[in-house]
């Protein structure tokens, strides 16, 4: 997407002499293509990316510079880093039938060699569409002027027909997985996944809090017994992936020089006990609502940021639930977060990584 497209051979080049700049990134769920530049040259950011959604240039040569690319940054991430693997091995062993299965970049590197010219068509041609694009212009310009730049730029590209997004729902796991690899790599590591709600569900917000409540910051659950208190590990973390269907909540941790895995294992149990059983207090509560609306706060004071939110929520159903977000966070009590801690954090649905070195 950045080659250039049949009109114009170099997307940055003119970008770059309006004082612009661009990048994208993706995941599981979507492509983000963002361009900053000063808002009088915002016509500039319209003429390039309608012209490359219109007519993409497509050539072997392209195709081989940025397959080499992908390829190095395949080895890079993923085969040259320590516990770099980690998601390689972890996602098909929590998923079974959804395409979550497998990282974005692909499972191994012979799907990026694999991929043809007609293959990279054939998708450019099926999702980068109009009727699939979600467009947001965030800065100090009107709306009527986004219209009459949209309407000018885009309006003349054929819509097409949307794909209608219809991926295998994942089964209910029932029994709990385990994988155990050596790698090599300096300490073991612990990972653990559970199958959680998907992104556009009310439990959502009780496990994101549930998160936050295990390891966010000095003070939280999983850094207080586990590195501070019992030095079980020198790094733990808690998070959830977020997905648009339904994703993983997840426990990560290196262990300390000398510890059994399984004294590191029973560290977790014994921690997540707590929530499953125990009421959180509310000022425990309170702590990480008040940090998740910093964070808030702090991103809404970029530009770039709103925008990229704008359109993930309007990819939600609804722009305008960006003003709600907060809200949503507010309104989870310590017995929403216990009723989601006994209902994800089973045993029978969870997939476990043990990460081992090879010395």
């Amino acid at each position: 997407m950045f080659g250039g497209s049949v009109n114009i051979p170099d997307f940055d080049k003119p970008l770059h002499a309006v004082g612009g700049t661009s990048n994208a990134f993706t995941n599981n769920d979507i492509t983000n293509y963002y361009v900053t530049l000063p808002v009088d040259n915002l016509e500039t950011a319209f003429w390039l990316d309608s012209d490359r959604m219109l007519s993409l240039a497509f050539s072997e040569k392209s195709l081989e510079v940025q397959r080499n690319v992908v390829i190095e940054e395949f080895k890079q991430r993923y085969l040259n880093q320590p516990y770099g693997d980690v998601w390689l091995l972890l996602r098909p062993l929590a998923y079974a039938e959804h395409p979550y299965k497998w990282a974005t970049i692909g499972k191994e590197i012979k799907h990026i060699e694999d991929a043809t010219l007609q293959d990279v068509r054939d998708f450019f041609g099926t999702h980068y569409i109009p009727s699939n694009g979600i467009l947001c212009v965030a800065g100090n310009i009107t709306t009527e002027q986004i219209k009459t730049l949209s309407e000018k730029w885009f309006g003349p590209i054929p819509a097409k027909t949307r794909k209608e997004r219809k991926l295998p729902k994942e089964p209910t796991q029932t029994e709990a997985r385990s994988l155990t690899v050596k790698r090599d790599v300096p300490y073991p590591a612990f990972y653990r996944a559970w199958h959680m709600d998907k992104r556009d569900s009310e439990s959502f917000y009780a496990c994101d809090l549930m998160s936050d409540i295990l390891s966010r910051g000095k003070s939280s659950r999983l850094y207080d017994q586990l590195v501070r208190e019992k030095k079980l590990f020198s790094e733990i973390n808690a998070f959830i992936t977020g997905d648009l269907d339904e994703g993983l909540f997840v426990v990560s941790g290196k262990l300390n020089e000398g510890v059994k895995m399984e004294d590191a294992e029973t560290g977790v149990e014994l921690a997540l006990d707590e929530l499953r059983t125990t009421l959180i207090p509310e000022n425990e509560l309170e702590k990480v609502k008040n940090k998740v609306e910093t964070t808030k706060a702090f991103n809404d004071m970029s530009v770039l940021d709103k925008a990229m939110e704008l359109c993930y929520f309007e990819l939600l159903g609804d722009a305008n639930r960006v003003n709600h977000e907060i809200d949503r966070y507010k309104k989870v009590t310590a017995a929403d977060i216990l009723k989601v801690a006994q209902s994800i954090l089973r045993k029978e649905n969870s997939s476990t990584l043990y990460y081992y070195p090879n010395h």
